[in-house]
């Protein structure tokens, strides 16, 4: 589900301070565990594809062991960039937007009139951290014995508080199957459903992929169209913070009719790229607004820039009325705006554009995000030649899972947020698109780990893990009535990385089973499990 809107980075830094103590033990162990590159090979079994020489341990698992703690281990720098929600974004991005001369800056720098945002590209791999750990590092052990393990975790996850379970845990740099209890039975997975939604649109689009909103001008009619291009971040605030902005679009839009000596204008918007009704099967509800190409601020009427909001009946009208008022602003007369379709005939007058798809899905995972969830489970289907409606998105997105060769069997994805309860994922799957998102091979999938919400520091984790496993679960939550899920990644006292998902239906409480998935992920970071 949707969680209030994140604090800057600096306001945990009080918090940082008072942990820093109580965690530099476990930073400790964690750098003197991690050891030098070894060579992964498939096991039988795996869900992974044959591997090559990579970091073991490595960067990875020194990213998630110490992202919510570096820095107060004074390693931000080496395990940067950080924006002002302190989530960690993918390493080249920044320096992507900066050199390019079309597009918006992650950072807020805006993007030139009538130009088109670059093509994907393929993320390099990761470079270690271990340098900011402290330097040279030995072997890590072993991952965890199987029977170890169930002797701690079966206690836990049989907690009746979560109803119907399902959990798996995975070693990450294998990915071998560690702890398995029904983790092929499909459940009902809430907003965990959203790590399949991000694999799934960085593995169509690519991490660079950035979402255009446009306007174009009809000669014949003069006709201005504005054409939705599936942004749901797009922004009529002031201060667009890096997102796309209604603002600048009317003003350069403005500025290139007045070349053209226009004035006075019809104004029309386009919102045929998607497909479909826009209502959620769940109905008018304040976690999420209509699903329209064509929207600002989500369509909330309130300053919220995520959690549940009260939203505009329909958010491409409401749109499109604010881009004519801002046009006259600029000199631009327009008519109130109405329904259209721009034609072949049309020529681009000015565009705006996204941040890179890396940052919309870290976005998206920290924050919980169900407008921007189902607009990249459309843009999948956009992408793969699916009608793009809530059923050819759930296809679209279990079409690129099947064909990276994860775990589909019983799986069903309704939506691309996981608002839907018919939606039905396993544990399998979950572990295995963790797994799959930290393959070398699979670079572009990176931002689904590090958007995943940092315990105690971000996201729908910063409330939680206070005592003890904060800073090394990362981990998405999912909420529904009777359905609360986990997902993601957890250092383990010996310094290995795993990969868990635990799914409880038919719970008694959101609280109890909450606080039993918790327990459950804090007895991973807390279990060597070694026989």
């Amino acid at each position: 589900m949707v969680v209030p809107e994140l604090r800057p980075w600096r306001a945990a830094v009080p918090h940082v301070v008072r942990i820093a103590d109580a965690v530099r033990p476990r930073l400790a162990r964690v750098a003197a565990a991690t050891g030098p590159w070894f060579t992964r090979g498939r096991r039988p079994g795996s869900p992974q594809a044959p591997r090559v020489a990579r970091p073991g341990a490595g960067w990875y698992t020194a990213t998630a062991a110490t992202a919510g703690l570096a820095l107060a281990a004074g390693v931000a720098t080496a395990a940067g960039p950080w924006d002002s929600s302190g989530q960690r974004t993918a390493e080249r991005h920044r320096a992507v937007a900066l050199e390019a001369s079309r597009g918006t800056d992650h950072e807020g720098s805006r993007a030139r009139a009538g130009t088109q945002p670059r093509g994907p590209q393929a993320a390099p791999p990761a470079p270690s951290v271990l340098t900011g750990l402290g330097g040279t590092a030995t072997a890590a052990r072993s991952a965890p014995a199987g029977k170890a393990l169930a002797a701690v975790l079966d206690p836990l996850l049989k907690d009746p508080a979560l109803g119907r379970r399902s959990a798996a845990v995975v070693d990450a740099a294998t990915g071998r199957r560690l702890y398995s209890a029904d983790s092929g039975n499909a459940l009902t997975p809430a907003s965990t459903t959203k790590i399949a939604t991000a694999v799934a649109a960085l593995s169509a689009l690519g991490p660079d992929h950035r979402l255009t909103t446009r306007t174009v001008y009809e000669p014949d009619t003069k006709e201005v169209v504005l054409v939705g291009g599936g942004d749901p971040t797009l922004t009529a605030r002031k201060n667009a913070k890096g997102s796309a902005s209604l603002r600048d679009l009317a003003a350069r839009t403005a500025a290139a009719l007045a070349k053209r000596g226009v004035r006075k204008v019809t104004l029309s918007y386009d919102t045929t790229l998607y497909k479909g009704g826009t209502t959620h099967p769940i109905g008018v509800n304040p976690n999420i607004a209509d699903v329209t190409p064509l929207m600002a601020d989500e369509g909330r009427t309130d300053d919220s820039s995520s959690g549940p909001a009260p939203r505009v009946a329909d958010p491409a009208a409401d749109a499109a009325r604010t881009f004519g008022d801002l046009l006259k602003e600029h000199g631009i007369t327009a008519t109130p705006p109405g329904p259209s379709k721009s034609s072949t005939r049309a020529t681009t007058l000015a565009t705006v554009s996204s941040p890179p798809l890396s940052a919309l899905v870290e976005r998206m995972l920290t924050n919980s995000d169900n407008d921007l969830a189902e607009a990249l489970a459309r843009h999948t289907a956009v992408a793969t030649g699916k009608p793009a409606d809530f059923a050819g998105a759930g296809a679209a997105v279990t079409a690129r899972l099947k064909q990276l060769g994860l775990p589909v069997k019983g799986v069903v994805i309704k939506d691309g947020s996981g608002l839907d309860r018919a939606g039905r994922l396993t544990a399998d799957l979950l572990t295995a698109l963790l797994v799959t998102a930290g393959d070398p091979a699979h670079p572009e999938l990176r931002p689904v780990l590090t958007g995943l919400p940092v315990a105690g520091f971000t996201g729908t984790l910063s409330g939680r893990y206070a005592d003890g496993a904060a800073g090394v679960v990362r981990a998405k939550t999912g909420t529904l009535t009777g359905v609360n899920t986990l997902a993601g990644t957890v250092v383990d006292r010996d310094g290995r990385l795993l990969a868990f998902a635990f799914l409880a239906n038919d719970t008694t409480g959101p609280d109890a089973a909450q606080a039993a998935l918790d327990k459950a992920a804090s007895a991973l970071a807390a279990c060597g499990c070694r026989p």
